[in-house]
Order: structure tokens, then C-alpha cells, then sequence
């Protein structure tokens, strides 16, 4: 996230910094919006394992979001640096590469989606026996 932002201070076009037009800021927001969302959830799946709560369902929930997060980060942070984005000078294109491999690494994030749904369908069973309710826990 800090090479994207000191790029968008530093790259011009069309007689401004990049970080000036509105898509690029909105970019960068989104990004650390997302990165700070999948930190907390790995945080909380660790506060359960820490206090002996069962983190199964929490753990999964952070792994698909952080590799899901880290992969379009990449993703919008080679569309900020146009042709740059895939010039190893930049270091962009081996976050694609690291950010890919954390979808796959210890199963899918599908797998893990699968899990996710699987585990909260059960906890909805539990807290309702008249019907399985889809809501944010």
C-alpha cells in the first residue's frame, strides 16, 4: 500500500500528481479500507484462539478475506501504475505473484468460502430451529 501511495504522489498526468484525481484517490481508500478490515479479522480469529473460543469459523472468514483482499489490492495497485505495474523496477508485479499464491497456499479460498458457509449454516441452524437466516454475524 505505501509503494502505490508514494506513486501516486510522485507520477503526473495531465499536469496534476495522480494521488489529485478522484479514481486514484478513491483507489487508495478503498485499499487501505480493505486491508484494515482483513487485519481486524485475522485479529479477531486470533483474540479466539488466544481465549480457547473455537476460531474455526473466524480463521476461515480471514483467510478468504485477506487473500481475496490481497489479490485485488494487487490488482488496482498495477492499474495505478499503468505500464509500470508489470516493470519489476516496481515491485508491483511480484505482489500479484505473492498476493495469488496466498489464495492457494493451505487450500483455495473457494475451500475455505466452502467452510465459511458450511460453519454458518450450522450456527444459524443452532440459534433458530424455524429457519436458517443469512445475516452478518
Amino acid at each position: 500500500m505505501n509503494w502505490q501511495k508514494e506513486y501516486s504522489k510522485t507520477r503526473k498526468a495531465f499536469g496534476t500528481e495522480i494521488m489529485n484525481h478522484q479514481i486514484i484517490a478513491f483507489k487508495l481508500a478503498d485499499m487501505a479500507t480493505r486491508i484494515e478490515a482483513a487485519r481486524l479479522l485475522c485479529l479477531k480469529a486470533a483474540w479466539e484462539k488466544d481465549n480457547n473460543l473455537d476460531y474455526t469459523l473466524s480463521s476461515s472468514m480471514a483467510k478468504v478475506f485477506a487473500s481475496e483482499t490481497a489479490m485485488w489490492t494487487a490488482t488496482e495497485s498495477v492499474q495505478i501504475h499503468g505500464g509500470y505495474g508489470f516493470v519489476k523496477e516496481y515491485h508491483v508485479e511480484r505482489l500479484m505473484r505473492d498476493a495469488k499464491i496466498t489464495q492457494i497456499y493451505e487450500g483455495t479460498s473457494r475451500s475455505a468460502a466452502n467452510c465459511d458457509q458450511q460453519e454458518y449454516f450450522e450456527v444459524s441452524r443452532s440459534s433458530s430451529r424455524e429457519s436458517v437466516v443469512l445475516a452478518a454475524p
